[in-house]
C-alpha cells in the first residue's frame, strides 16, 4: 500500500478528540511536510538548475497535475508574472480537466493518460522543463504528459510523496517527499499537498533568483499593480539606492516605475 494511502496510528481516534487536541496533531504532523522536503533538498536543487537553464535559453516551466496537485501547479504559475517579471509563458500551469476544476473536483481526469499527451504537445517545446505532480505518484493523466515530454527532448521531473511510482520511472529528475500517512487517511491534500507547495515554492524562486529576477534579496522586477504593490516598488528603489522615498518615487516616475531602469539610470 502507498504511504499516503496508510492509516495513520496518531490520529485513529481524532473524531472523538477536543478540537485544541485536533489542531495540534495535525500541527505536529504538518512538521512532517517539512522534514520531507529537507530529506529532498539534493533532488530540488538539482530540478531547480534544470529548470534554471532552461528559462535562461528562452525555454519555459510547465506544472502539471490533476486536482490538488494540478491547482498547486496554476498558483505558483500565476504569481509568477506579478512577482519576478516575467511574461504568463514562461511559467505555467496544467490541470487535468481544464481550469474548471479549479474550483470544481472532477476525479476521473487523472485516469486519461491521452489527454495528458494532448494537453502539452502543443505548449512544451525542446528544452522545456516539465514538472509532474502526483502525491500518489500514478496519475496517468501526468504520466502521458511526462512521457510525452520526454519525446518532445523536454526535462521531466516528478514531484511525489510516494517512492517507485510510475511518474519517478518517467522523470529524469524525481523529487520525493515521503510524507507519511495522512491525518485523514489518503487526503494528500494536507501533508503531501504542503511538501508540493514548498517543492514549487522552491523551483520556480530559485530559477528566478538564478536567471536574475532578483536583486540581493529584493524583487527588482516586481510591477506596481496595486496600491500595495506600488508601495514596494518605492520601498524597494529606496533600499537599493538608499535614498528617501519620495526620492525614489520621483525616481521612478522618470522611468516608467519600473526599477530595474531607475536603478541603472542612477547607477551609470
Amino acid at each position: 500500500m502507498l504511504k499516503t494511502e496508510q492509516r495513520n496510528p496518531k490520529t485513529t481516534h481524532i473524531d472523538r478528540m477536543t478540537t485544541l487536541e485536533m489542531v495540534r496533531v495535525m500541527n505536529e504532523e504538518n512538521m512532517n511536510s517539512v522534514l520531507a522536503v529537507d530529506r529532498a533538498l539534493p533532488q530540488i536543487a538539482q530540478a531547480v538548475d534544470a529548470v534554471a537553464a532552461a528559462i535562461g535559453n528562452g525555454g519555459k516551466l510547465v506544472y502539471i497535475g490533476a486536482g490538488t496537485s494540478g491547482r498547486l501547479g496554476i498558483l505558483d504559475a500565476s504569481e509568477c508574472p506579478p512577482t519576478f517579471g516575467v511574461s504568463p509563458e514562461v511559467v505555467q500551469g496544467i490541470i487535468a480537466g481544464g481550469l474548471e476544476r479549479l474550483v470544481t473536483a472532477g476525479e476521473n481526469a487523472e485516469d486519461i493518460y491521452e489527454n495528458g499527451v494532448k494537453d502539452v504537445e502543443q505548449i512544451l517545446k525542446a528544452g522545456d522543463v516539465l514538472v509532474g505532480i502526483s502525491a500518489a505518484g500514478g496519475a496517468r493523466y501526468v504520466v502521458g504528459a511526462m512521457e510525452k515530454a520526454k519525446e518532445l527532448g523536454c526535462t521531466t521531473v516528478a514531484v511525489t510523496s510516494n517512492p517507485g511510482t510510475a511518474i519517478t520511472e518517467v522523470a529524469d529528475i524525481a523529487i520525493v517527499c515521503d510524507t507519511g500517512a495522512e491525518v485523514v487517511t489518503g487526503s494528500t491534500r494536507l501533508k503531501a499537498g504542503n511538501s508540493q507547495k514548498f517543492v514549487l515554492n522552491m523551483l520556480s524562486t530559485c530559477a528566478m533568483i538564478k536567471t536574475g529576477k532578483v536583486y540581493e534579496n529584493l524583487m527588482i522586477n516586481l510591477k506596481p499593480s496595486n496600491e500595495k504593490l506600488t508601495g514596494r516598488v518605492i520601498r524597494i528603489t529606496a533600499a537599493i539606492l538608499d535614498c528617501p522615498e519620495d526620492e525614489a518615487e520621483e525616481l521612478l516616475k522618470q522611468h516608467g516605475f519600473d526599477i530595474r531602469k531607475t536603478v541603472d539610470a542612477c547607477k551609470k
